[in-house]
């Protein structure tokens, strides 16, 4: 025989807009007997303690399943780390900087080595070298980490847009 909320609500000791409140959530039925809408309130206590439950706007499961996800990926990088497989950033700017200034010196060396090579090339030729050297240097002076998380086929364009500049 089905409990009333007012009924219910002085057994344990509620109002019956209290009650109400748990019947509108879904966690009492209006027509559960005494007995059944006491097992399924304490059942409701019972998760709520435990921290299992979501009561209202703040849903501590989902509060504790992200603060989980927080601490394993800090971990997770604290052993990418360990391992040496993350560097901070600024190590890798000064170690990519110090790459590029190595790969300028080389470029500025190619003409050179092509005169001595192909002494035949005019000057003419070799200032044609050293423009296309300047344009490939300008492109790569330019790339920022947008541009090398670009996909493969805007990387691609840019290659053929340099292949068709040789051409002219």
């Amino acid at each position: 025989m089905p409990m009333t909320q007012a009924a219910f609500g002085a057994l344990v000791g509620v109002s019956q807009q209290a009650v109400g409140n748990l019947v509108g959530r879904g966690l009492l039925d209006s027509s559960m007997s005494g007995q059944q809408m006491l097992h399924a309130y304490c059942s409701h206590l019972r998760e709520t303690a435990a921290g299992r439950s979501s009561g209202g706007d703040l849903d501590l499961v989902a509060e504790r399943a992200m603060l989980a996800k927080v601490q394993r990926e800090r971990i997770e990088m604290q052993n990418g780390v360990t391992r040496g497989e993350l560097a901070p950033v600024v190590l890798i700017e000064e170690v990519l900087s110090k790459a590029g200034a190595r790969i300028g010196g080389l470029f500025d060396a190619i003409p050179g080595a092509v005169k001595r090579r192909v002494p035949s090339l005019s000057s003419d030729e070799i200032g044609n070298i050293e423009k296309e050297i300047a344009k490939v240097r300008n492109i790569v002076a330019n790339i920022s980490l947008a541009d090398l998380r670009d996909d493969e086929e805007d990387g691609a364009a840019q290659e053929h847009q340099v292949i068709e500049d040789q051409g002219e």
